[in-house]
């Protein structure tokens, strides 16, 4: 099975309510609430495309887009 790598995270600052569920179950802690309460991928560098911000997100807000090496 090929690695993913990461083309990067699509963030829907509407939908998102600032909950954190995805800050907290990202492993490399690549995720941050901001000043106004919104995920942002503060180090998109270290994302393992694991997807579980992808996959807990109660508002569908957030998407890991990838692509195989």
């Amino acid at each position: 099975m090929a690695k993913l790598k990461l083309k990067g995270h699509l963030i829907n600052r509407d939908w998102c309510k600032g909950c954190g569920i995805c800050v907290h179950f990202c492993p490399r802690k690549v995720l941050e609430l901001d000043e106004f309460d919104k995920v942002v991928a503060v180090r998109p560098q270290d994302c393992v495309c694991c997807k579980l911000c992808e996959l807990r997100c109660p508002d569908l807000a957030i998407e890991v887009q990838t692509e195989q090496d």
